[in-house]
C-alpha cells in the first residue's frame, strides 16, 4: 500500500506552490479579489495535483525505462491506485470551484480539468503538448477571474500561457538533452514575458481628473460672480508631486518582481546554452516552476495589490528549498 511519502512524491505536492498564484494573479487583474479567492486557489491546486497523477499514470511505461525511480514504476504506487487518486482529486477540484465560484467558476473548471486531461492522455508527446499546457495554465489564470471581468484577466494569462509554454518545451527534452537553439529561443520568449509582467498598465483619465479644466477653445468660459471666468492653462496641482512618487514607487514592485524572476529562470536557461545536457534541461525546468510565482508576484502588483502581489512571490524560495526534498519535474 502507498504510503503519504509516495503520494506526495507521485504528485509532487511542493510543486504546487506555484499554482495559487494564478488565480490570485486573475482576480486582481479582473477586480475580483474577495472571499473566493482561497477556495479557487484550492481548487486549483486540487486539479493540478490530478494532472500530476495521472501525468505518472500516462508514463508508467515510459518511466519504468527513462526514470524508474518515480513511485509508479518502483512499485510503491500502483497504476490503479494512481489513476484513481487522479480521478479523485479532479472532482474534489471540480466541486470546490463550482462551490465556491458557481457557474461562472464551474465554466472555467471544466474546460481546464479537461485541459489537464488532455494534455497528460493525448497532447503530451504531440507538437501541441506545450500549447495545450500553455492552454491549462491561462486558464488557471481565468479561474481566479472568473468572479470578475474576464476580459481585463486576458493579458495576466497570456503572460502565464507563455512562460508554461518555455518550460514545456524545455521539458520535452529532460532525459535526452538538447541543441543550444532551444534555450536560445525559450530565453528569448522569458524577456518577453518578463517585460510584459513589469509593464503597468495606465489607467484612462486618472491624471486628467487631477488638473484643472480648460475652456475649449471659441467657447466663453462661464461666468463667476457677474465677471468673466479666467481661463487658465492645466498646471499641476500640489497633491501631483506626492502622487507622481507613490505611482514611481507602485510600478518598482512589479518591475522588481518580473526582473527577479527573468534572471533566476533566465540563468538556468543560459547555463542549459553553454551546456546543452539532460541534467542542465531538468535544472532550467524546475527553475521555471520554482520561479513563477515571482511572475505571478508582478502580475498581481501590476493589477494593483503590490503587497499581496509580495506575498505571492514569497512562495519562490520556499519552493526552491522544497524542490531539494522532492523533485518538482
Amino acid at each position: 500500500m502507498a504510503t503519504l511519502p509516495d503520494l506526495v512524491e507521485l504528485v509532487r505536492a511542493p510543486a504546487a506552490l506555484s499554482v495559487p498564484g494564478d488565480v490570485v494573479a486573475g482576480a486582481a487583474a479582473a477586480g475580483a479579489l474577495d472571499r473566493r479567492t482561497p477556495a479557487l486557489a484550492g481548487a486549483s491546486v486540487l486539479l493540478y495535483w490530478a494532472g500530476m497523477a495521472a501525468n505518472d499514470w500516462a508514463d508508467r511505461r515510459l518511466d519504468a525505462v527513462e526514470r524508474p525511480e518515480r513511485p509508479i514504476p518502483s512499485g510503491r504506487v500502483s497504476p490503479g491506485a494512481a489513476v484513481g487518486l487522479a480521478a479523485g482529486l479532479t472532482a474534489a477540484g471540480l466541486t470546490l470551484a463550482a462551490a465556491a465560484g458557481g457557474r461562472r467558476a464551474a465554466a472555467v473548471a471544466v474546460p481546464l480539468a479537461a485541459a489537464v486531461w488532455g494534455y497528460d492522455l493525448r497532447a503530451k508527446n504531440t507538437a501541441a503538448g506545450p500549447a495545450v499546457m500553455a492552454a491549462c495554465r491561462g486558464l488557471d489564470v481565468l479561474l481566479g477571474a472568473s468572479g470578475g471581468r474576464l476580459t481585463r484577466a486576458l493579458p495576466a494569462a497570456l503572460t502565464v500561457a507563455a512562460h508554461t509554454w518555455t518550460v514545456t518545451a524545455l521539458s520535452r527534452r529532460e532525459v535526452t538533452g538538447t541543441d543550444p537553439a532551444l534555450p536560445l529561443r525559450t530565453l528569448a520568449g522569458t524577456a518577453v514575458v518578463a517585460a510584459s509582467a513589469a509593464t503597468v498598465a495606465r489607467v484612462p483619465g486618472r491624471a486628467a481628473s487631477r488638473r484643472r479644466p480648460v475652456a475649449a477653445p471659441g467657447r466663453v468660459p462661464a461666468r463667476r460672480h457677474g465677471r468673466p471666468a479666467t481661463s487658465q492653462p492645466a498646471t499641476s496641482g500640489p497633491d501631483d508631486a506626492p502622487a507622481s512618487r507613490w505611482a514611481t514607487l507602485a510600478a518598482l514592485v512589479p518591475a522588481g518582481l518580473a526582473a527577479w524572476y527573468a534572471v533566476g529562470y533566465g540563468a538556468a536557461q543560459a547555463r542549459v546554452v553553454a551546456e546543452p545536457s539532460a541534467g542542465r534541461v531538468r535544472a532550467a525546468v524546475g527553475a521555471g516552476i520554482t520561479g513563477l510565482p515571482a511572475l505571478q508576484g508582478a502580475l498581481t502588483a501590476r493589477g494593483g495589490a503590490r503587497l499581496l502581489g509580495l506575498a505571492v512571490a514569497a512562495a519562490a524560495p520556499l519552493g526552491r528549498r522544497l524542490a531539494r526534498k522532492v523533485s518538482p519535474t
